[in-house]
């Protein structure tokens, strides 16, 4: 019985070895075509060769996936390129362009507050990363315009102050401005809204005027940190003479 026993043991694991080596010899396979494609820029034939390779020798080769996150995204597959190169970020592989890819395929894929987590997190690994800021700055300044041209003031000035978190003086000066003028404008509007009452009843004048006060206070505040961050700044020293030169 015992030989019976060892004579099956051997057998099993030579059969091992055989699935092994055929596993090994088919991984090799995948991997080579994907490189070939890789090479001849055929993105989806990369996915696809890559992909197979990957899941067969169990998601190690960090190299590898950031390729195949790469591929995806140029071929507009937006949701594999962000699972690939979310891959690559927790093997810690070319961090600063793993956090790029992935960013600029939730932007695509219209995912707002993934991209900007997303970036906030590349930022904390990276500070300062130069890529990761110019795609915070772009995407947030155009959605706060937008929002605040849609009179969604609560919805800009969010996206404004994503803005100071960045390290750039000039992204910063630039969100400061565009708060600024925000709060100078609601200031303006409850003054003009208010002028009537001027003459008619003092105390309710009274109230607006000190609403019309607060929004200009925060104006003058972001306004001064602008210029602070760029003493050349004429457009917000235009608007503080414009606050300070009111009674």
């Amino acid at each position: 019985m015992k030989k019976i026993i060892l004579v099956l043991a051997i057998c099993l694991s030579a059969g091992n070895l055989f699935a092994q080596n055929a596993t090994n010899s088919a991984a090799d396979k995948l991997r080579s075509e994907g490189d070939a494609a890789m090479k001849a820029k055929n993105y989806a034939l990369v996915v696809t060769k890559y992909s197979d390779f990957l899941k067969q020798t169990n998601y190690e080769d960090a190299g590898r996936i950031f390729n195949c996150a790469y591929a995806a995204f140029n071929i507009k597959k937006y949701d594999d390129a962000v699972k690939f190169y979310d891959m690559a970020i927790k093997k810690k592989y070319n961090l600063a362009n793993s956090y790029v890819g992935k960013a600029m395929a939730l932007r695509t894929l219209d995912k707002g507050e993934e991209f900007i987590a997303t970036a906030k997190e590349g930022l904390k690994e990276i500070p300062g990363e130069a890529n990761l800021e110019k795609l915070v700055y772009a995407y947030c300044i155009n959605k706060g315009q937008t929002a605040q041209q849609a009179g969604k003031t609560d919805v800009a000035e969010g996206m404004f102050k994503n803005v100071l978190e960045l390290s750039n003086k000039t992204y910063k000066g630039n969100a400061l401005y565009s708060l600024g003028v925000m709060s100078y404008n609601a200031g303006a509007k409850i003054l003009k809204a208010a002028a009537p009452l001027a003459q008619s009843d003092a105390d309710k004048y009274k109230a607006e005027k000190a609403k019309a006060d607060t929004q200009m206070a925060k104006a003058k505040e972001y306004l001064e940190q602008a210029v602070a961050l760029n003493p050349a700044d004429a457009n917000s020293k235009k608007i503080l003479d414009a606050i300070n030169s009111m009674k």
